[in-house]
């Protein structure tokens, strides 16, 4: 297991580094340079210098690529142009928000999908096709459904018109309450897509595992339906579940961009919007690393629970 864990601990370390340099030299393949694409037509000669001279544009590449490096390592991601602001202190206090949106989507995700995706796989392996048809067909339609276009219906719906939750305002973290107010309505745009595709996922993975013979053999010892098919059924179906865990953590960053959009949530997503809108090239450039960084991470974790899950599982 250690050796399974420092290779892919290798292979982690190496995809980082091809994601930090990616991003780094496709900035730098802005037509011009990327202070001219931020200063558009307001800046023109020695003040568009001195932005360049700022940024570190007149240094060779190769010397931008060596020095942005060391910066990352020391935790160092610069100021905003726009701003001035440390990038490291805005983005330290925003992550907060998109992680609490995240990980609340992903509870709330298998807590309600994988239950639902067992049971339709239950009972279309019984032959009762009503209910299974009824969870996959309501399943299929809500997976249709993009985000942003969820995201206006519900703000319409439930701030707009019932009044039950806030459209937009302050996150104060240090009041458990006003954040579970604030931050329902987000989650539950995010939530919905997520179960939708994990319990088609998870109906496939059981109903698959069903018709094996040591399930058979489970119901001949006398064992309960429930316990044939949770402790059983389900566990041997673990890793395509896992991989849409890992997978729905991922896009769920994507959608968090979106939502905290809509609902004016100040998480990373409305750093890197306003940073786009701004033309803010140091805060998109850590940005879009930031977030790489955190799929690749989190497809190393599945790959980790891959091995614990099933040991056949290699390099």
């Amino acid at each position: 297991m250690l050796a399974f864990v420092l290779k892919k601990f290798a292979q982690l370390f190496v995809t980082t580094l091809g994601v930090v340099t990616l991003v780094f030299f496709t900035l730098r393949l802005i037509p011009g340079d990327a202070a001219s694409a931020m200063a558009g037509d307001s800046l023109s000669g020695e003040a568009l210098e001195r932005l360049r001279e700022q940024m570190g544009l007149t240094q060779p590449l190769m010397t931008q690529y060596a020095t942005y490096l060391k910066s990352l390592l020391v935790l160092d991601f610069g100021q905003t142009i726009t701003t001035g602001l440390s990038v490291y202190d805005l983005m330290k206090s925003a992550l907060p928000i998109t992680l609490l949106i995240a990980l609340s989507t992903i509870v709330i995700t298998v807590v309600a999908a994988i239950p639902l995706g067992t049971l339709a796989a239950f009972m279309a392996h019984k032959g009762r096709k009503g209910l299974d048809n009824l969870i996959t067909g309501t399943a299929m339609v809500l997976d249709l459904m993009p985000s942003f276009w969820t995201g206006l219906v519900f703000l319409l719906f439930f701030s707009l018109t019932l009044r039950w939750f806030p459209a937009s305002g302050d996150v104060d973290m240090s009041d458990p309450f006003s954040v579970l107010h604030r931050l329902a309505l987000p989650v539950l745009v995010l939530a919905v897509t997520q179960i939708a595709t994990m319990a088609r996922i998870t109906r496939t993975a059981v109903l698959e595992v069903l018709g094996e013979d040591y399930i058979r053999t489970a119901r001949s010892l006398g064992w309960s339906e429930l316990r044939v098919l949770f402790r059983h059924a389900l566990k041997n179906a673990a890793l395509p579940i896992v991989t849409v865990i890992g997978l729905s953590f991922g896009s769920l960053l994507n959608g968090t961009v979106i939502v905290e959009f809509i609902f004016n949530i100040p998480g990373i997503g409305s750093l890197l919007v306003n940073g786009i809108n701004s033309r803010d090239y140091q805060m998109v450039q850590n940005l879009i690393i930031f977030y790489a960084l955190i799929f690749v991470t989190i497809n190393f974790a599945t790959d980790i629970i891959y091995r614990k899950l099933d040991p056949r599982v290699t390099f």
